[in-house]
């Protein structure tokens, strides 16, 4: 019975799957210890798409249709998302500091910002 059980050792694997593998077993010296991400450049070029039929979707020739979700509106001085507009210059704003500058702006200055908008409306 004892030969049994010494055979039956050999035949285990030295690490169990269960239990915690240490680090210096898993990755010896000069490994690399992390997962290693590929850019959509470094990608395009290992699969060579120009051998692919032009029918076939790839990251090279996919289309989308237009999103469904409305487009973010921004704040027109400072670029950060603008959850308020102002009704009489028509402008977008993030908070109240840039309220103030807005209604302090002179008019010619209001018809540039909706120009790089493009919304140029004539103000009254």
């Amino acid at each position: 019975m004892e030969r049994e059980v010494l055979e039956a050792e050999l035949v285990l694997p030295t690490h169990m799957k269960f239990k915690k593998i240490q680090m210096y077993d898993k990755y010896p010296k000069g490994q690399a210890r992390g997962r290693h991400w590929k850019h959509l450049k470094q990608i395009i070029q290992a699969e060579n798409y120009e051998n692919y039929p032009p029918h076939l979707p790839t990251y090279v020739n996919i289309e989308t249709p237009p999103s469904m979700h409305p487009g973010k509106k921004i704040c027109d001085i400072t670029g950060f998302e603008a959850p308020y507009f102002d009704p009489r210059t028509k402008l977008r704003y993030a908070n109240t500091e840039v309220f103030k500058t807005i209604r302090s702006l002179p008019n010619d200055h209001v018809q540039r910002y909706l120009a790089l908008r493009n919304a140029a409306v004539v103000l009254r």
